[in-house]
């Protein structure tokens, strides 16, 4: 017979469906763990560190676990004291916070005890950061669906992700799938200064800017393959965005190249780190073509570098992509425009916002 939810708030559990009922979430995993992925709003106050999780383990393995329980009781309540000192001494009686570990098990079991020894109501999370994560993956698997989308399409240097901030500040509905990736999306899309997320904190990212979405409303969201940089975005998602209506941004090529140029200005500061990046495309494009794009690299002659991206590279690949992977681009309605300026692209994101 199943557990029901009085009995388990009788012995401090709770669930994810509960999660907003508390008034802080600590994840009492460690450092790595926390930036890997966490729930959201989440306060990280480990009760190991990294190295001292390691040395756990290692006294687990190679020594007894007896052995280890010991040290191990040590450094958590160690930790344990530190963090309540720290952050919560000036919490009321009336303050509830849950803490979760990887299982709901010894490392969120011990600071809840503490906690609700102290006085406060502190729950752990039934099956700790494992249940949260299938909650992830079981919800990015339907919720997608739920949404109509309106594809912002058009080829490299379209300024569609401009385009999209645009129309969310004008006050439509977008989800911004780069922003949440960290990465442009084309082969050279990288930021130089700002690293991808994790596979799971970009699907924990994903489900949160998706639950605050109106389901009465569109959704603008730019046309992506399946691959966001190293990410990979959820297939119930991408069959829906492929499944729904394009609206074509078509940009004559001058006005792409001056929009990249501005766009991608830190590739202009940094040439080496741009060279490093054009590996990316061996394979690709010929060693020649390869050497020649470098050496128009090394002499600044950026504006020469992007025509020929365009034109030998991402134009055709593009071409090929569209109407094999979007259902409706072939019927997109087109929005023409010889210049992407910022005052452009907000009247661009006005002409696109009129057709709905």
């Amino acid at each position: 017979m199943s557990e029901h939810p009085p009995a388990r708030e009788a012995r401090g559990v709770a669930t994810v469906a509960q999660l907003a009922g508390f008034d802080a979430i600590i994840d009492a995993r460690s450092p790595a763990e926390f930036a890997a992925d966490r729930v959201p709003g989440a306060i990280n106050c480990p009760v190991l560190s990294d190295a001292e999780r390691a040395r756990v383990g290692t006294l687990y393995r190679q020594v007894s676990p007896f052995a280890a329980k010991k040290i191990g009781a040590v450094l958590v309540a160690r930790n344990i004291a530190v963090h309540i000192e720290a952050h919560f001494l000036d919490q009321p009686k009336t303050w509830r916070p849950l803490v979760y570990c990887w299982r709901g098990g010894q490392r969120s079991g011990a600071f809840a005890h503490i906690l609700r020894e102290i006085g406060w109501d502190a729950h752990r999370l039934e099956g700790g950061y494992q249940t949260w994560r299938r909650h992830v993956v079981d919800t990015l698997a339907t919720l997608p669906a739920q949404f109509g989308y309106q594809v912002i399409s058009g080829p490299t240097g379209s300024a569609k992700s401009r385009v999209l901030e645009a129309l969310g500040r004008q006050g439509a509905q977008v989800l911004h799938l780069e922003e949440l990736a960290a990465h442009k999306g084309s082969v050279l899309g990288n930021l130089p200064d700002a690293p991808q997320p994790s596979q799971r904190l970009f699907e924990t990212n994903l489900l949160r800017a998706l639950e605050q979405c109106d389901a009465s409303r569109p959704i603008y969201v730019e046309a992506e393959s399946r691959k966001i940089g190293a990410l990979q975005v959820p297939d119930a998602l991408i069959f829906a965005m492929r499944a729904a209506p394009c609206l074509r941004i078509a940009a004559c090529r001058p006005a792409r190249a001056d929009f990249l140029l501005r766009d991608y200005a830190y590739f202009l500061e940094r040439p080496q780190w741009l060279i490093g990046q054009l590996g990316h495309l061996r394979g690709l494009q010929s060693d020649a073509t390869v050497a020649r794009w470098t050496a128009l690299i090394e002499a600044g002659d950026f504006r020469t570098l992007v025509d020929e991206l365009l034109e030998k590279h991402y134009d055709p690949l593009y071409a090929r992509s569209q109407e094999k992977n979007f259902r409706d681009y072939a019927d997109a309605a087109v929005f023409a425009t010889d210049d992407l300026g910022p005052n452009s692209i907000e009247a661009l994101a006005e002409r696109i916002r009129a057709t709905a």
